[in-house]
């Protein structure tokens, strides 16, 4: 049994660093995260991992997570990506601390900043070409080799980096690099490039700038302007962490915290550290959000919000909630070293949320017609159903029963397999909230295919069991007259290697799954359903949890199977 001390010991390394570092009062016992995406593409579900944590840190220790768009390249990012990125944030139910920041706010004091690194000889002004740079930078079994601008003036490279900001230079031209170790075993501290010129158009700043902050210069400055306390990314940083901490380090600790947002006034302040835990993997996802995008644009998929991708506005189209992501992301927990998850563990918080949540509701995808024979015509029964087994506050929903209804067609069998406990000719079987039938006569086409059954109802059996004989069965139904037709889209894992790892797009187009998606057109929903609007959950009984899309262009309702009621993954659709 563990002793009090053991059992208010936080969990998981950052969480102990954090407590260590309030005890110890640094920082002044604050706790202080940003979420820093690049607005150059949609968020994903790796990205859910990091969103969950930084801002559920904030909210654990009573402090506060910004979010920060780090946007230095102007090529790559987009007004749309930062709308989609603050709607899916706020719908994982989210909110970040005053007005959204953008490190393009700082590209003034960054680069003063940087001046003041040219002034102190920790910066040059290089005119290597990028492939030379390249070249000149070595590799890891050899040293690199000192640019020839290397020993540069300050003077001379604070006029040209001045004269670069006017515009003077083509692109490639000239950069801006630190003075760090060309032989550092470390490749990030051979002389990085902090800006790079580049005659673009900026989302935020239009035509302000013709040269641009790299992301690594950009990212630690920013987090000390904000007064981050702890800076926590993916372990692909791990090995820059020495030019994180290299850069805050160069760069005067008056001015830079003067500038910060707590001011002169502050005390004590510490510049942010950096902390690295391991991304998220998946079986059978992608998250490589260069894929991703190279996958939109080729048509592999039919957007960033196809419900096969792996981002969040795939997920919530598809019909992930909220609190089933968030779920996931706390069972995968925060670790140093890599794994991959499995996805049944993601699909099975799924399920849980919807279990617990979902409505019910009944669907036929194959419909197999069937007469009442004993069922007056005109006759309609109005069955009161149970929304929800297990959640009676939510109500029952009137559900119409006439002479003619419609059942899945694998429903029924003339020849059952062993084990078959669904209608059979001659058979018994009881339709869900409803009565107990038998099969009387089976009626076929020319070809042989079954086109119609007649059967007869027992009245006796509604709520209550019939006497002297056993109905094991129970299936689902839709009255025909009432019923309505809708489009299903049966969604399924986008790939078909466990662990896919693509070079390029052609491999991330050839590791597609053909089957991730089957449109089945004509199924008939019952009309209790049929007032969801875009965004509403059901279980489809005995087929699967179902998510209302925004409707095909010809009208028809569309639901996309969120996931079956069961993993079915290699054992055909459930």
């Amino acid at each position: 049994m563990q002793n009090e001390a053991e059992s208010s010991t936080p969990s998981g390394f950052i969480r102990q660093m954090i407590a260590r570092d309030i005890a110890s009062g640094k920082h002044g016992g604050r706790v202080h995260t940003r979420f820093p995406p690049e607005p150059n593409g949609y968020l994903h579900i790796g990205h859910a991992k990091s969103i969950c944590l930084n801002f559920s840190l904030a909210e654990e220790y009573g402090g506060l997570c910004n979010l920060r768009f780090d946007d230095t390249n102007p090529l790559r990012e987009d007004q749309d990506f930062v709308d989609s990125i603050k709607e899916n944030i706020r719908w994982l139910g989210f909110r970040w601390h005053g007005e959204v920041r953008y490190s393009s706010s700082y590209f003034e004091q960054l680069y003063e900043f940087a001046r003041q690194l040219i002034r102190k000889d920790r910066a040059y002004v290089c005119a290597l070409s990028p492939d030379q740079a390249r070249e000149y930078r070595g590799a890891l079994t050899a040293p690199g080799v000192d640019s020839p601008w290397r020993e540069r003036d300050p003077e001379e490279s604070l006029d040209l980096f001045a004269r670069m900001r006017q515009g003077e230079f083509a692109d490639g031209e000239l950069s801006l690099r630190a003075k760090i170790d060309m032989a550092a075993p470390n490749m990030n501290l051979r002389d990085p490039i902090l800006y790079r010129i580049r005659h673009a158009a900026h989302y935020q700043t239009g035509a302000d700038w013709c040269m641009y902050p790299t992301y690594d210069y950009t990212h630690c400055i920013s987090d000390a302007l904000e007064n981050i306390t702890h800076s926590l990314c993916t372990l692909e940083f791990e090995d820059h962490r020495p030019l994180y901490d290299w850069i805050l380090q160069q760069i005067d600790r008056d001015s830079l915290r003067a500038a910060s947002e707590l001011g002169d006034a502050a005390a004590p302040w510490v510049p942010p550290e950096q902390t690295e835990f391991a991304k998220l993997r998946i079986s059978y996802t992608m998250l490589g959000k260069r894929f991703l995008r190279a996958l939109v644009e080729e048509g592999g998929v039919a957007g960033w919000d196809d419900p096969r991708m792996p981002t969040l506005a795939g997920m919530r189209r598809r019909g992930y909630t909220p609190a089933s992501i968030r779920n996931f992301c706390e069972a995968v927990g925060v670790a140093r070293s890599e794994s991959l998850v499995d996805i049944a563990m993601l699909e099975h918080a799924v399920r849980e949320d919807l279990d617990r949540n979902a409505p019910r509701a009944m669907c036929v995808l194959r419909p197999l017609k069937v007469v009442l024979r004993n069922f007056d015509e005109g006759r309609r029964d109005m069955l009161p159903i149970p929304c929800h087994p297990k959640r009676g506050e939510l109500g029952r929903r009137k559900v119409p029963l006439g002479r003619e209804i419609c059942i899945e067609r694998e429903d029924f069998a003339v020849a059952p397999p062993p084990g078959f406990k669904r209608l059979v000719a001659g058979g018994e079987v009881r339709l869900r909230g409803a009565y107990v039938i038998r099969c009387e006569e089976v009626f076929r086409d020319a070809a042989g295919e079954i086109t119609e059954l007649h059967c007869s109802v027992d009245f006796d059996t509604l709520g209550k069991r019939p006497e002297g004989r056993k109905v094991k069965g129970v299936i689902h139904w839709v009255s025909l007259a009432a019923a309505e037709k809708v489009t299903l889209r049966l969604y399924d894992r986008l790939f078909v290697e466990e662990n896919p790892a693509p070079k390029n797009i052609g491999e991330v187009m050839a590791g597609l799954n053909p089957d991730s998606l089957e449109q089945i057109e004509g199924c008939l929903l019952e009309p209790a359903a049929l007032t969801a609007e875009a965004g509403d959950h059901f279980q489809f009984e005995r087929v699967g949890y179902f998510h209302r899309d925004r409707e095909a262009e010809s009208g028809t309702p569309v639901f996309n199977r969120t996931i079956s009621l069961r993993d079915t993954w290699g054992r055909g659709s459930g």
